[in-house]
């Protein structure tokens, strides 16, 4: 195979699996593997493709592609890059180039990158030295016997062409000045497209491929099909695409490069910063050209962080993939003597959950967070003061570390990006030197104060800047149900700047996690019961990182209490060990409580009816009073109760109305008797009851023979309409059965009923939203059955909202009107 190539193309290449190496076959086609360069222009992964297709023979074939499984997968990061590759899909296209593109979604997880790359001559792809890039292309190699090129398309000095890594920027300017300087006045030269193309509908049945073209779709409804984080929203003012990218530079250009070197260390300056970094992650404009235009403007200071700053993060990243994740990637001096601190006191220990929504306590620095989350971005020069604040925030540097990579990479549109990397690292030291004499917490590692930084700032005007609305046009949001779902939800839209209103029947919040309390018997304390949920696990990454912070702030513990199997005549059958189990702490409702802090929730205000004012709704309470008027009116409601309220008003109720539920008869039982039990909690397999529980047994709980037992789904329906008393003395007598012990008259047994308390089978959808009338609905019915499914249908919901109102709707076909879409 010739593999030979033009110099400027020839300095940029890695081979990763030489042709030599390489023990297949000859291959069909030369692949072209787009990821981290989304342009069809300036491109020398994709000219070196051409080249070897052209060298060789062979037609030619783009592949590029979104997966769901990249760290910190959000529709934040979804959108920005749909957004890019539609625009590079069109640039293709337009140069008379064949692509496929691929979106990992439900139905659509096959490996076609994989099997292209099996049956390809070589793959050509861009150098990205950064995880997933890095770990992805380790398997690709290891599963195909197929030449593997990686070229860099990033750097003006391509990382081929400087043999080690430097840790100071002085060092670095030095060593590459003469490259810098060629590139700067060396125009860019395309290669011709004088190959033959691959035959995609060929490949397509060969492949089982199913390409997709982006340039008329939905991009918020094909994002809610992905697993990713639905969470974290798009960002409307920085579009992804080559077209957006370059209108900004265009733009920076005119009104803030010249100014540059005074304005950049300003976060309220106008133009201050290009705020390119985004762009230029993705390879959406051409640091080629960038460089070369900001040169003939002689932006020296602009080009010193273009070149200097953002190279040498590439550099070091592509010496050490390996490390730049913890605290190996710092100098070995600063890791020592952050080490050696480690035991010093800290200010606090900051829960990953207050973190994120910016609840430090400290306006500088909960504005700057809140920037990030609602913006995705962060002024540098704000950037390096955010960064140093974890170390005093956290009990150890390596966690201090792990959440400042965690916040910058999951909200920042150039998170993961190297040169990201780069601004995060030197906060605990890395690309600078030691400072004496040392201090506290931060030893030699340079400090940058809070207090000193918000001094020379104007936090109003910060304030407002970082708080602007999140988009043109924001809605008047209404939450029917204070569960799980709803608060997350509300949570979540609230966080993002959007105005929510949540209306509870019931005089707590918590749905089926809520608590009742009632007397003890004893004069002077009641006991709390878990009425509904007893415990909850967490498998979902998104469900699990809040657990982890819930369980930091004590607003959640481990449930170890020994639990196991039992027949209706107290014969035990196992034990159960087979997941986690958590509880709130003092009661299942500490969650709810705890995400309900700072939401307008109003209690005791049934909704009754939902009905249209105009192209808004307004809701109709059972005490004859009304709310509105709401752009949006979302139910976390049951699903019998949600088809009540909106399924007459949208199409959806077809789906919510297939919906069935089942009821419950859930008993609490007092006896201070009732506490040398040999088990905390069991499943009932056979009689009246399903499960029984020990209030005692968990934690945050008062002691003093307290249980709590369900009646299995079917006793519940045949006796749906039996009396409180009846249902206690039954359930009562089937609880002393199980423990095989004699009922007793003293007991203190009271009941509740649970109308709708599970659904006998899920729908497949995480929530339900229809774009064209405003409604929707979520809860644990809709693909679970789990506290956990709540959760993740709230956030479902919210991420269905807040896509409708940030991402570019598609534009009609020529000749027809826009049509209504249902988002589920």
């Amino acid at each position: 195979m010739d593999i030979s190539l033009p110099d400027n193309l020839r300095q940029r290449i890695r081979w990763v699996q030489t042709p030599e190496e390489a023990a297949g076959g000859p291959g069909q086609f030369v692949l072209y593997w787009m990821h981290n360069a989304l342009r069809a222009h300036e491109n020398p992964a994709l000219d070196a493709a051409i080249c070897f297709a052209r060298q060789n023979g062979l037609p030619l074939l783009v592949y590029h592609g979104l997966s769901e499984q990249y760290p910190y997968a959000s529709d934040r990061h979804h959108a920005f890059m749909l957004q890019g590759h539609r625009d590079v899909q069109r640039e293709l296209e337009d140069r008379g180039i064949v692509a496929a593109f691929h979106l990992q979604r439900c139905g659509q997880r096959g490996p076609y990158l994989r099997n292209l790359a099996r049956s390809a001559a070589v793959l050509v792809t861009e150098e990205m030295p950064v995880q997933p890039i890095v770990g992805w292309m380790e398997r690709l190699v290891a599963t195909c016997q197929t030449p593997v090129a990686t070229v860099d398309c990033a750097c003006l000095a391509p990382v081929t062409a400087v043999g080690r890594p430097f840790t100071r920027a002085f060092q670095f300017r030095e060593a590459v000045q003469d490259i810098h300087d060629h590139a700067l006045q060396t125009p860019y030269v395309e290669q011709p497209i004088d190959v033959a193309m691959c035959d995609l509908d060929d490949l397509k049945r060969r492949f089982d491929l199913h390409p997709l073209s982006l340039q008329d779709a939905d991009l918020a409804s094909l994002i809610g099909c992905c697993r990713v984080d639905h969470s974290v929203a798009p960002v409307a003012e920085t579009p992804g695409g080559s077209k957006a990218g370059y209108a900004r530079w265009e733009a920076f250009k005119k009104n803030g490069l010249a100014d540059y070197e005074a304005t950049r260390n300003d976060p309220l300056a106008a133009s201050g910063a290009s705020r390119m970094s985004a762009y230029l992650h993705y390879g959406m404009v051409s640091p080629f050209r960038i460089a070369r235009e900001a040169d003939a403007l002689n932006a020296t200071k602009y080009l010193d962080e273009l070149l200097t700053w953002r190279e040498l993060a590439f550099h070091f990243c592509f010496h050490h993939p390996d490390d730049i994740d913890s605290l190996d990637a710092v100098p070995t001096w600063a890791k020592e003597c952050l080490r050696d601190h480690r035991d010093d006191p800290r200010e606090k220990d900051c829960s990953w959950e207050s973190l994120a929504r910016g609840r430090s306590g400290h306006p500088l620095w909960d504005s700057a967070q809140r920037s990030l989350l609602k913006h995705g971005e962060l002024h540098n020069n704000v950037r390096m003061t955010w960064g140093k604040a974890f170390l005093n925030w956290t009990l150890c540097p390596e966690r201090a570390l792990q959440l400042a990579l965690d916040l910058n990479h999951r909200y920042a549109l150039d998170g993961r990006n190297p040169s990201s990397y780069g601004g995060v690292l030197w906060c605990f030291g890395q690309f600078d030197r030691p400072f004496s004499p040392e201090q506290p917490i931060f030893g030699k590692v340079r400090t940058r104060e809070l207090k000193t930084h918000a001094k020379r700032l104007n936090l109003d005007r910060y304030r407002m800047k970082v708080d602007r609305p999140i988009a043109a046009r924001l809605p008047n949001v209404a939450i029917i149900g204070a569960g799980i779902g709803g608060l997350i939800a509300a949570r979540v839209l609230s966080d993002h700047g959007i105005n929510v209103s949540v209306f509870e029947r019931r005089e707590q919040v918590g749905g089926r996690t809520a608590a009742l309390n009632m007397p003890s018997g004893q004069s002077d304390r009641d006991v709390t019961f878990d009425l509904g949920a007893q415990y909850f696990t967490a498998s979902d990454s998104t469900f699990c990182r809040y657990v982890n912070g819930w369980v930091q702030d004590g607003i959640v513990q481990s449930w170890l209490g020994k639990i196991v199997s039992i027949d209706g005549n107290g014969r035990l059958l196992d034990e159960s060990h087979d997941r986690p189990r958590y509880v709130g702490v003092p009661s299942m409702n500490a969650m709810a409580i705890h995400l309900a802090k700072d939401l307008p929730v109003t209690f005791a205000k049934q909704v009754i009816a939902v009905e249209a004012e105009g192209e808004r709704w307004r809701l109709r309470f059972a005490d004859g009073e009304q709310n509105g008027p709401f752009d949006l009116v979302l139910s976390n409601c049951p699903a019998p109760e949600t088809f009540d309220l909106i399924g007459g008003l949208t199409s959806l109720g077809r789906k919510i109305r297939r919906v069935k539920m089942r009821p419950c008869w859930a008993a609490m039982l007092t006896n201070d008797r009732l506490v040398d039990l040999s088990f905390d909690a069991a499943f009932v397999r056979s009689g009246p009851l399903s499960w029984i529980a020990s209030s005692d047994g968990k934690p945050g709980r008062k002691s003093g023979g307290h249980w709590v037992a369900h009646a299995s789904a079917d006793w519940s329906l045949e006796h749906a309409k039996d009396s409180p008393e009846r249902v206690a003395d039954h359930l009562g007598k089937a609880f002393a059965e199980a423990i095989g012990r004699s009922y007793e008259t003293s007991w203190r047994v009271s009941t509740h009923f649970w109308e709708n308390s599970e659904t006998t089978e899920p729908l497949d959808v995480d929530c339900l939203f229809d774009f064209t009338t405003g409604l929707g609905a979520c809860g644990d019915w809709c693909r679970g059955r789990r506290l956990e499914s709540a959760f993740i249908s709230g956030i479902a919901l919210a991420g269905a909202v807040l896509r409708r109102y940030t991402i570019d709707r598609p534009p009609a076909p020529r000749g027809q009107a826009s049509q209504p879409r249902l988002f589920v």
